[in-house]
């Protein structure tokens, strides 16, 4: 009953979206005539955001899993993204076929769980301080952020709480045992809530993980951190790209506007309601653009053929990615067998 209820949820939002709200804004046909405007040359533009987009995707993950290639990376952040997309559970499913496509290769558990954890803490990270930054920018500029200021607010708080309380279990040993057993606490009450089952780890597994994240971090957190933000940013490249081609000026939305609005969205379409926060990402990204003074055909043209170029894609690539997965490995052979045991007081031990 909660899984047809959550799936009777995401359709009412995705249909709501797209045969109610939208049309409200601006007709279809008026949309269509704004999308027959493009010229060849912003349809180059566009592919090659998109393509910058998409290999932008490999990075982070190439920096939080040493040994993993540049085509690995790819094929695996296509097929998991692709399945967030259409695979009803979304983000957990993603983290799942990851998991097992990279276990598949050969790596240890202990470095997939690590690459996991620090990709995703990273990019919520991200996701959660973008408002922050782009309410600062629309201040600096003199726009009006009265729609930021909220999410901007929330946004900043768990910023801090999640790089406060992930910096605090790295501190020491006993601090991870005692900050993941509240965790498991708080998370485990939550579960009870909806009546499921606790969570199988605790304070201990997040011990025995602050040893390898440490150690990884020391080596390589400005990599993650610059291969994060390039990643995101060049999401926002294809929105910029989109309102531009398809003559939604700077006079009309400026840059910070538009970053504000992006940075809004991400914020949505992190809410696990429907897949890939389809309705919701259109919904406000289209309600704060117009709300800046972006004209109304162009604005529902631009945000829906940016969901386009950031769905689709990745929808085909990643099929093909999923149908080829078992012919990569690890990039450099020379590394130790992950699948053989750990030296003794290694983090992986």
């Amino acid at each position: 009953m909660k899984r047809g209820l959550a799936i009777g949820l995401a359709v009412a939002v995705i249909g709501g979206t797209y045969l109610f709200v939208l049309p409200q804004f601006a007709d279809y046909s008026d949309v269509w005539a704004q999308v027959k405007t493009l010229s060849w040359e912003w349809i180059a533009v566009l592919l090659g955001a998109v393509v910058l987009n998409m290999v932008t995707f490999a990075p982070p993950w190439m920096a939080a899993l040493p040994g993993l290639g540049f085509g690995s990376a790819f094929t695996v952040t296509q097929a998991s993204t692709a399945s967030t997309y259409v695979a009803p559970g979304g983000p957990a499913v993603g983290i799942g076929i990851s998991a097992a496509m990279l276990l598949g290769w050969g790596f240890h558990a202990n470095e997939v769980a690590l690459a996991v954890t620090l990709t995703g803490v990273w990019n919520q990270l991200a996701i959660l301080f973008f408002p922050t930054l782009a309410l600062a920018l629309l201040t600096l500029t003199g726009g009006n952020g009265a729609a930021l200021k909220t999410i901007a607010t929330v946004g900043l708080a768990l910023f801090v709480v999640v790089a406060g309380g992930f910096a605090l279990a790295l501190s020491s040993a006993g601090m991870a045992r005692r900050v993941g057993n509240l965790a498991a606490r708080l998370l485990n009450w939550v579960l009870g809530c909806v009546r499921r089952g606790p969570v199988g780890w605790a304070g201990e597994s997040l011990a025995r993980f602050r040893g390898g994240a440490i150690g990884l971090l020391r080596r390589r957190w400005h990599v993650l951190t610059l291969a994060t933000l390039a990643g995101q940013l060049s999401v926002f490249l294809v929105l910029l790209a989109c309102l531009r081609a398809l003559g939604v000026g700077a006079s009309e939305i400026s840059l910070a506007e538009a970053f504000a609005g992006w940075s809004l969205a991400r914020v949505l379409g992190s809410i696990p309601i429907t897949p890939g926060g389809l309705g919701l990402v259109e919904l406000g990204l289209t309600t704060v653009l117009v709300g800046f003074g972006g004209n109304r055909a162009g604005v529902v043209a631009a945000v829906l053929l940016y969901r386009f170029l950031t769905i689709v894609p990745t929808l085909a690539v990643g099929a093909a990615a999923a149908a080829t997965w078992r012919r990569h490995r690890r990039a450099d052979p020379s590394l130790p067998d992950p699948a053989s045991p750990a030296p003794p007081g290694s983090p992986l031990e």
